[in-house]
């Protein structure tokens, strides 16, 4: 009898091991990510020649976005590589790329020493993250949700977001922390190094972790069989699924870029409160995100995907245009969180199963490029844009337009929830 009860406990524990090893290399990627933007103020004098500041800043934004872009082709070729060669053999293959592309801005020279070098191997670096982080969500999603148990692939998948936006705050922490620590001129000079070191160090450390998983047993079962795999001609097979890819996300990107990257801008250059304020803002908010997380993955496991993403299909159609508005004229930071934490608890709805939904559309032999490629297509079109969009309408004195465009795109995936099948109810997953 005792010996059934360790049969039992053994698969679980296996399980949990595996989605935090995926989870932990998510959060490392992550940091990775966003400390390119954290610490821009402090290396873009270091890369591109002396002048106007705001010039600087353009040609980091610039770099910035030609890795966002990279993140559409990350998802082609990391997700039929995970297709063909496995799940964990991809995983481990991303978080290398990234350790890459973070040691290579940490100890190239400056502009005064090397020239024009300086700014073209920082593009390079970008170019290899933004593949790589293509990669590890079309990878990270797809693992996560086939190795997790049946019935519980809502909470596991969910801690997808949980390490992204962890990975946020790590990159949040790690500057004030050097700030803190660092004086104003040993941060321009060198400290933003350190941040980059910390995640090559910590991305070494993960492939050793993903080295160790366990591939997951839908690959080993029927992916790895399969005659075609991770075939663009293939996924061509399923233009519906993948139409459905975009439809899902496009609402769903612009409403968490909006209420995480942009919001904290909108707090000060808007709301003009002080920038002290907003930092503790953003961090308690995105805090209270990632902990509901998994509670919204778990309850997606009683009562189906579809509540949930119709919870944020209507909740964001009706209520982002008062939310805005009423924290456009806010000057309380208690008040700003109140509305902000609002707002990320609607696309909760969306950001919580997102990843379990679209694994549950596509058979295993495509699944990581079904999930990753038309995602990173719709990301990198509508969620890297939002904050542009934004900032050019404010520029042009019609900052409420872009309250509409919000809600607008999240109507759009609204219809998509409300005429969507139940992905419970019939999972690829399930063969």
């Amino acid at each position: 009898m005792t010996v059934n009860v360790n049969e039992d406990v053994r698969p679980g524990r296996r399980v949990i091991g595996n989605v935090l090893r995926g989870s932990i290399g998510n959060l490392i990627e992550w940091y990775d990510w966003y400390a390119y933007t954290a610490f821009s103020l402090y290396f873009a004098k270091v890369f591109f020649p002396s002048g106007d500041a705001t010039a600087q800043l353009l040609n980091t934004a610039g770099v910035f976005a030609v890795g966002f872009l990279m993140r559409p082709i990350g998802g082609w070729i990391m997700g039929r590589y995970a297709d063909r060669y496995g799940r964990r053999a991809a995983l481990t293959l991303s978080v290398a790329m990234m350790a890459l592309g973070s040691l290579v801005i940490a100890f190239t020279p400056g502009y005064a020493s090397i020239g024009v070098a300086a700014p073209l191997l920082l593009v390079v670096a970008r170019l290899v993250q933004g593949i790589s982080v293509g990669g590890e969500y079309a990878t990270s999603a797809t693992y996560l949700s086939e190795v997790a148990t049946p019935g519980k692939r809502g909470f596991y998948s969910s801690f997808q977001y949980v390490t992204l936006t962890a990975g946020q705050l790590v990159a949040l922490g790690v500057q004030i922390i050097l700030q803190n620590t660092l004086s104003a001129a040993e941060m321009a000079s060198w400290g933003w190094r350190i941040a980059f070191v910390i995640g090559a160090f910590g991305a070494v450390i993960v492939m050793y972790l993903r080295a160790t998983m366990d591939e997951s047993e839908a690959y080993l079962t029927e992916g790895r069989t399969s005659a075609e795999r991770g075939s663009l001609r293939v996924l061509l097979r399923y233009p519906k699924e993948c139409l459905l890819v975009c439809g899902l996300t496009l609402g769903g990107t612009v409403a968490f870029y909006t209420y995480t990257t942009y919001l904290q801008k909108f707090m000060v250059n808007t709301s003009k409160i002080d920038i002290n304020a907003v930092t503790w803002v953003n961090f308690l908010a995105l805090l209270a995100f990632v902990v509901i997380q998994p509670l919204a993955g778990a309850l997606s496991d009683r009562v189906g995907r579809r509540p949930l993403l119709l919870f944020f299909g209507v909740a964001g159609t009706l209520l982002t245009v008062p939310l805005l508005s009423l924290l456009a004229g806010t000057r309380t930071p208690a008040l700003a969180f109140l509305i902000m934490l609002g707002s990320l608890v609607i696309v909760t709805g969306y950001t919580s199963i997102n990843a379990i939904v679209k694994a549950e559309l596509f058979p295993t032999n495509v699944r990581a490029m079904g999930v990753g490629l038309p995602y990173a297509l719709t990301v990198a079109i509508f969620g890297g844009t939002a904050e542009y969009i934004a900032l050019w309408l404010k520029q042009a004195g019609h900052e409420s337009v872009f309250f509409y465009y919000v809600a607008g795109c999240i109507l759009v995936s609204l219809i998509v929830y409300a005429t969507m099948r139940e992905t419970t109810k019939q999972s690829a997953l399930d063969g």
